[in-house]
């Protein structure tokens, strides 16, 4: 039987080291090694990153997170759940930045083994991850 998680937080980024350390945890409990862990936790904050910041003038309300885990698998579903865009950047650096959004997707895909990028058709973006262990 599959274990599943939902976290959902406001679109900030700074929340998005609670996923992060989050997701470590259930890693290592899910019987993936030190390194992988850290490996999943990168690419945690790089999603969540890449969504609630690159290309877009504002942070979404919330992010919703759903873990499954099972048999030797993490399965990570990121996504933007908010109805709008009411935090509004003090620096918005990111509007410039599509590079870097491109550089993060890179960096989740040399780390993770499967990785779904796209968006809703209310515009909202999402990223589907997953990594086997072993």
């Amino acid at each position: 039987m599959a274990d599943r998680l939902t976290f959902t937080i406001p679109g900030k980024p700074e929340y998005a080291t609670m996923i992060r350390l989050a997701i470590g945890t259930v890693a290592l409990e899910a019987g993936f090694s030190i390194e992988d862990a850290e490996d999943i936790k990168v690419a945690t904050a790089e999603a969540c990153k890449n969504i609630c910041c690159h290309g877009n003038d504002s942070y979404p309300d919330s992010l919703k997170m759903e873990c499954i885990v099972e048999d030797g698998k993490i399965e990570l579903f990121i996504e933007d759940i908010g109805e709008g865009s009411s935090f509004e950047k003090v620096n918005p650096i990111c509007m410039d930045c599509p590079k870097e959004g491109d550089l993060s997707l890179a960096v989740i895909q040399s780390i993770m083994d499967k990785v779904e990028v796209s968006t809703h058709a209310q515009g909202r973006k999402f990223i589907r991850m997953t990594k086997s262990n072993g």
